[in-house]
Order: structure tokens, then C-alpha cells, then sequence
């Protein structure tokens, strides 16, 4: 991850090796936020898998505050669903 910006309330994280799958997912974390003014991303061009990832909060907040939140919150979905899947394996098709 590289974080480009003078202005530490808005900042654009480049995320190497990420696509649409978190991208997305991450910025519907991150929006959930209520300091954050603007969240979105972008990929730069199809066959480059980078993500310009850009936040802008409110106030003195850090931007890199609530992405690290942001991430932290999607992992503890992501381990909810997993350890969801794995207590229940009828639900699973053979």
C-alpha cells in the first residue's frame, strides 16, 4: 500500500494486487464511517491490478484512521461469514 497527499483528511491509498472484489467492499465500510466526507476508488486501466483507493474526512480525523478501520471491520466480516459456513455444513452442496 502507498498513500499519496499532502493533506492527511484526504489521502489516495494505492492498493497493488486488488481488484473490484475489495475495492467495493471496502468502500461500503469505509462510507459507514459518519467523518468521512468522500470514499471512492478507481482502477486505473483493466489489465493493471492496482486500486486507487481515495478518502476525505471531516474535521482533524486522519483518512488512514478510517481506513484502517474500514479494513479491520471488513476482516471481521469476512470471519463472521467463514465461521458462519463452517458451524453450519448443511448448508453446503456436495
Amino acid at each position: 500500500i502507498q498513500a499519496d497527499g499532502t493533506d492527511g483528511n484526504c489521502v489516495t491509498f494505492v492498493l497493488h494486487d486488488e481488484d473490484h472484489t475489495l475495492g467495493n467492499s471496502l468502500r461500503y465500510m469505509v462510507m459507514k464511517n459518519p467523518d468521512v466526507e468522500f470514499c471512492g476508488y478507481c482502477i486505473t486501466h483493466p489489465s493493471e491490478s492496482k486500486i486507487n483507493f481515495r478518502i476525505q474526512t471531516r474535521g482533524a480525523l486522519p483518512a488512514v484512521e478510517p481506513f484502517r478501520k474500514g479494513l479491520n471491520d471488513l476482516m471481521a466480516v469476512c470471519q463472521h461469514v467463514l465461521s458462519t459456513f463452517e458451524v453450519r455444513p448443511f448448508l453446503r452442496n456436495s
